[in-house]
């Protein structure tokens, strides 16, 4: 046997228990074979515990083992690291538990937290530029770690009480469907829940639009003076939350 056909055997081995593929390698290699089986899937158990401790702590130790060995067995390693081994295990709760909803939906936010953590940096905002700004041609610019995550359960609401080591509260599903902003502030990956005025309006300054062209789309819909108060308020959260890299002009 070749050194190629039998790392090709040896990876088969390992990500399928292939009967074949042990058969070739030499049956004196079995017990080596399980060994190394073994170690393989309990690594992977373990990168998967330490990327999803909250899904872990609610919906306990034996179910999150059994949830992972089906991952392990439907989705076998396809990256140089581990740490890309945990970004589809979402999808795998998804159709273990398609009946709680917000398993999956806690799984995304700690997956999505976990790649803003190590998401690309920005240098703080200067706020000694404001004064210059023209706010009518005003684009902004958000951090790169900012992302959108639908939701339709209260996993927000478990993610927070778990985390702070609280009861947290039954599953349940929204009203409405919402969505989640994610970004990093500083070093401090975090999230809220926008209402549908604030994500329509992130989605329009960031496909390009500028600030005045918003302020006037708000103050069509609410009126003169509640449009600019909704403007300045987002503007002031956005500012606040760490959520907008740089101001630039779109004259």
């Amino acid at each position: 046997m070749s050194l190629l056909a039998f790392q090709r055997d040896f990876r088969t081995w390992l990500g399928s228990e292939a009967d074949d593929a042990a058969a070739r390698i030499g049956a004196a290699a079995k017990p080596g074979l399980s060994v190394y089986l073994n170690n393989y899937r309990g690594q992977l158990i373990d990168c998967l515990r330490e990327s999803f401790g909250v899904v872990r702590a609610w919906i306990g130790d034996d179910a999150f083992d059994g949830a992972a060995a089906v991952h392990i067995e439907q989705r076998p390693p396809h990256s140089w690291t581990l740490d890309a081994y945990a970004l589809d295990f979402p999808q795998t709760l998804e159709r273990i538990y398609p009946d709680d909803p917000e398993i999956g939906e806690l799984a995304c936010i700690e997956r999505d937290l976990g790649m803003i953590f190590v998401g690309s940096d920005t240098d703080p905002l200067d706020q000694a530029q404001f004064a210059d700004v023209d706010w009518e041609e005003a684009i902004l610019s958000f951090v790169p770690t900012l992302r959108f995550l639908p939701v339709s359960t209260n996993a927000a609401a478990i993610w927070s009480s778990l985390t702070a080591d609280e009861r947290p509260p039954a599953a349940a599903g929204l009203n409405k469907p919402a969505t989640l902003a994610l970004w990093r502030d500083g070093f401090a990956p975090t999230f809220r829940t926008l209402d549908e005025g604030e994500y329509d309006a992130l989605n329009r300054l960031r496909r390009g639009a500028t600030f005045g062209a918003l302020c006037a789309e708000l103050v069509d819909i609410a009126g003169e003076t509640e449009g600019a108060t909704l403007a300045g308020g987002m503007l002031a959260r956005w500012l606040a939350d760490g959520m907008i890299a740089r101001i630039g002009s779109g004259s």
